[in-house]
């Protein structure tokens, strides 16, 4: 009688940063990072179509990466949260910001957004990585943060 054998491949985690600490950029507060999210959206498409893109930060809240995580329709977007935490540990953040835009402008939270901001949030806390924001973005220059509305 032949015993199946598994093969079971070593992993090795290897962390090579491709940017110099000196040059990074600090966020210090809600309109900062609101602007420096804007730059990473399409200004061709904000109005029509939802996208989500995350900005990681080490522990002097300096940002070591951006992820433009998804592109979704005109009223919704993907956000996976085992994507935004992967990342965040391959890169060794030590905080989060996420953002969406609202296509139609209106910078009120929907429901869809505090449940997924709560999830994460708690997803975040397991890892000790710090979710310090949800910024949602409407064309033009508003923005709506949950930090600054204190429902973080």
């Amino acid at each position: 009688m032949k015993v199946n054998e598994c093969t079971v491949h070593e992993l090795e985690i290897v962390y090579k940063p491709k940017f110099q600490r000196e040059n990074l950029e600090k966020i210090t507060n809600s309109l900062g990072a609101a602007n420096l999210l804007r730059k990473s959206y399409n200004e061709n498409t904000i109005e029509c179509q939802e996208e989500v893109v995350v900005l990681f930060l080490d522990n002097a809240n300096q940002v070591i990466g951006v992820q433009k995580l998804s592109k979704g329709g005109m009223s919704s977007t993907l956000v996976d949260i085992r994507l935004i935490l992967s990342v965040a540990l391959k890169s060794l953040a030590s905080g989060i910001i996420l953002s969406h835009n609202h296509p139609s402008g209106k910078l009120v939270p929907s429901d869809a957004d505090r449940t997924m901001t709560k999830q994460l949030k708690e997803a975040c806390k397991l890892l000790e990585i710090i979710l310090l924001d949800h910024i949602i973005l409407a064309p033009g220059s508003g923005y709506y943060s949950f930090t600054d509305d204190s429902t973080l």
